[in-house]
């Protein structure tokens, strides 16, 4: 059947076509922009506006408007709707780049400053950049690796043990140099597990329903099918993993479980116990995601309690630094040899300087009061928000650089972001963190910018709590 955009005709027939509806719809509007009747700069119809005219949920629409905006065949102008893009904009295999890593307050930026970027947590510096300097400085006056060779396995010994020292834990469990792992970053780190894990042709990976979005760029950048499992306020909901773990392709679920990424929550041990025995009924894997608390955890970890099939990663980007893109990933039992030739296969290792530093920092006897100097500033501008924003439905920890918000009834996430831009804060909508088809709820994600002055994140809270307090009272009829 045709259907009117705006003067243009798409033609769409669901009952002449057995593939889901969403891929129907995909492949009409693609038709449509190569036949030239929905030219470059067409505003297409709002996602619901198009769902009731081709009888579709708003979802699907949602869902086709996201992957052709992602690909650059259609863009999105905040504000003004979803637009044909044109044929420059929309390279013919690659798409568009999208960042995952967002540098919050750039080099030689930051302290008071009226524009507050909150995508990104951003550490204050305590004293560990000087500290990093004068390792370099020793790293490069006698590289103990040398500087003319291939890093390898061996040269890497002494960067696994401090990394031992480092994340030392008795409920992570014993750990041994050769469980390690060393990668560039906790990005990279599950990348090299989930081509340590995934099998088979089209494997899937299982998702929280609002998860780390990094977890899904490297699962489809590995071929992989991504399923999301429901979650409430303690986390993945056992009964539905049951359920959703049953599809013969399921092989691993990836999960944050003690800072769960967006929301800030904490998985309970009972829950933690729950999931396990659900992942041993199924036999699938677990990739645990241990890299925004700021301290150690007293809760038993995933690797503890099941060692024989808990993948677990960890960076010192939100303790350390994100400069060095120093990861850490660490193997279940009898499945080292997997991650090491992982790693070994991706890049060889780490660069021998960054190795060699790492075998420093990560066991100097100033770190420890560096680290806790770090965490009590970032405690400060947490409880500043918190303070702020009283009263609101906000999800925070002393311990956690990032803050959750749900907003009161009258705001969607996309309309308080784009308000809250236009007062110089940048925050992240909860769709982000959601699935493409998904309905993502009425919240952001904000990070704690300790690259401006307090002041300065005080009165950005302030803007904020101004908007919060102030909803949109119009109705569209």
């Amino acid at each position: 059947m045709g259907t009117i955009l705006d003067g243009n005709i798409i033609e769409v027939d669901f009952g002449a076509d057995d593939r889901p509806k969403y891929l129907v719809l995909d492949s009409a509007v693609r038709a449509a922009i190569a036949r030239g009747d929905l030219p470059a700069g067409t505003r297409l119809p709002p996602v619901r506006d198009l769902a009731w005219r081709v009888g579709v949920t708003p979802g699907t629409v949602a869902r086709v408007y996201r992957a052709l905006t992602d690909e650059g065949v259609l863009e999105a102008a905040v504000g003004r709707g979803t637009f044909v893009a044109p044929p420059a904009v929309s390279p013919p295999i690659y798409g568009e780049f999208q960042a995952l890593a967002v540098d919050s307050t750039p080099h030689m930026t930051g302290g008071d400053s009226y524009a507050v970027n909150l995508l990104s947590p951003h550490l204050p510096s305590a004293g560990q950049a000087d500290l990093i300097r004068r390792l370099l400085t020793d790293v490069a006056a006698d590289p103990p690796s040398g500087l003319m060779h291939y890093p390898v396995h061996a040269s890497e010994r002494r960067a696994r043990e401090a990394a031992c020292a480092f994340l030392d834990n008795p409920m992570l469990g014993p750990l041994a140099p050769d469980d390690i792992a060393l990668a560039n970053g906790g990005q990279h780190a599950i990348s090299l597990v989930l081509q340590s894990v995934l099998r088979g042709r089209r494997p899937t990976v299982l998702l929280e329903e609002l998860s780390y979005p990094g977890f899904r760029r490297v699962a489809e950048m590995l071929r992989a099918d991504v399923l999301t499992v429901p979650i409430d306020d303690h986390g993945v909901i056992p009964e539905a993993l049951a359920e959703i773990a049953k599809k013969p392709d399921a092989q691993v679920l990836c999960l944050s479980p003690d800072v769960q990424n967006p929301t800030c929550g904490r998985m309970p041990e009972a829950r933690r116990r729950a999931i396990v025995e659900v992942a041993r009924a199924a036999d699938i894997q677990i990739l645990e995601d241990d890299c925004y608390m700021m301290g150690k955890t007293e809760l038993p970890t995933f690797r503890l309690l099941a060692p024989e099939r808990t993948w677990h990663i960890a960076s010192i980007a939100k303790t350390i630094t994100p400069a060095l893109r120093l990861g850490f990933a660490l193997a279940p039992t009898g499945r080292q040899l997997a991650l090491q030739r992982a790693a070994e296969y991706n890049s060889f290792g780490l660069s021998t300087p960054i190795a060699d530093l790492a075998s420093l920092l990560l066991v100097h006897p100033e770190l420890p009061a560096l680290m806790d100097e770090t965490r009590e500033m970032v405690r400060r501008y947490v409880e500043t928000a918190a303070r702020m924003l009283d009263g609101h439905d906000l999800t925070w920890r002393p311990d956690v650089s990032f803050l959750w918000l749900k907003l009161p009834v009258g705001w969607r996430a996309s309309a308080f972001c784009r308000a809250a831009e236009a007062e110089g804060v940048k925050l992240r909508a909860a769709e982000e963190y959601a699935a493409r088809d998904a309905n993502a709820p009425h919240a952001v994600r904000f990070a704690v910018n300790a690259g401006v002055s307090l002041a300065s994140f005080e009165e950005a809270m302030g803007r904020m709590r101004g908007l919060l307090d102030h909803p949109p009272e119009g109705l569209g009829v």
